[in-house]
């Protein structure tokens, strides 16, 4: 099996075995609609893929790992999306979920998503105590303060915030509690994998600035022009579209070189150049540099 089918199916299953039965419908509906939207599901890979190279001995608790993982950044745009934020329409391709179910029942989807990560952890971890409360721990640290998901976004609310801890908040902060994750389901140490889910967070979020810039929507899958829209840091602001550009590719090489010395190094070094090229894709960047080398107000350094 594929780490991204693994990936759906135990979703699907611990989605499942932690809503139970009697739940409000149409949140259950929402929640649904936030986690199964067509993700690219890298942070539970990369979860599962780290479990593997440390030689993974619980298939349940890894899958439990990666889901909650998944579950916490679901639950991030969820709330990320709504109109005290972003106030965006689309996500995914799709409505987001306060544009398909109504402001209350979005908050409410993903405060039970955030409940349920944990929940899901809870659930499979019983036997396995010590690990538990490691994986909880990685997970608390990636979410919140003083370097999680949520000091990442309280950053865009400040005067003035330092675009690397800006970046290493909001969008590494997870990354790291994904490759740390599949050490700790496994009971190793996860000292050696939190280089890579730095480097690969941060180079998502720089992705993420450059696509902003680039307005390409069908690639995005949510609305462009936001960073300049709600004056937010930005690699692409700060360096240029090239100079971000640059920065990017290094992220993704030392990302690559940190990868620890194991079995399955290859696969894990495969995984991050194709969603290098998956973020960025090499020959849309270049279409776009082609098409804006004669536009004087090009963002370019």
């Amino acid at each position: 099996m594929d780490l991204l089918k693994r990936a759906e199916n135990a979703l699907e299953f611990h989605f499942g075995r932690a809503v139970g039965s009697g739940a409000p419908p149409r949140l259950v509906e929402a929640m649904r609609h936030a986690v199964f939207s067509g993700g690219a599901r890298v942070r539970p890979q990369l979860v599962l893929s780290v479990a593997m190279a440390c030689g993974e001995d619980a298939v349940e608790l890894t899958d439990a790992a990666a889901c909650a993982v998944e579950l916490m950044h679901c639950a991030s745009l969820v709330h990320d999306d709504m109109p005290t934020f972003d106030n965006a329409d689309i996500r995914r391709g799709r409505p987001t979920v306060h544009k398909a179910f109504g402001e209350p029942l979005a908050l409410l989807a993903g405060d039970a998503l955030i409940v349920m990560a944990y929940q899901v952890l809870l659930n499979a971890g019983q036997a396995y105590p010590d690990r538990l409360v490691a994986l909880m721990q990685n997970l608390s640290a990636g979410v919140g303060l003083p370097s999680g998901i949520v000091a990442g976004q309280a950053w865009e609310c400040e005067v003035k915030a330092d675009l690397g801890q800006y970046q290493r908040a909001k969008t590494g902060a997870l990354f790291v509690a994904a490759t740390c994750a599949g050490a700790l389901s496994c009971a190793s140490d996860a000292s050696p994998w939190a280089a890579l889910g730095a480097n690969l967070g941060e180079a998502y979020q720089v992705a993420d600035d450059i696509r902003d810039v680039m307005g390409q929507v069908i690639l995005m899958g949510k609305p462009v022009g936001q960073d300049a829209l709600h004056a937010r840091p930005s690699a692409a602001s700060e360096l240029g579209l090239d100079g971000a550009m640059a920065h990017f590719q290094s992220l993704i090489e030392q990302a690559v070189d940190c990868i620890p010395q194991c079995s399955h190094r290859g696969l894990l070094q495969q995984l991050v150049h194709r969603e290098a090229e998956r973020l960025v894709p090499s020959a849309a960047f270049a279409e776009y540099r082609s098409q804006q080398s004669a536009t004087p107000q090009s963002i370019s350094a």
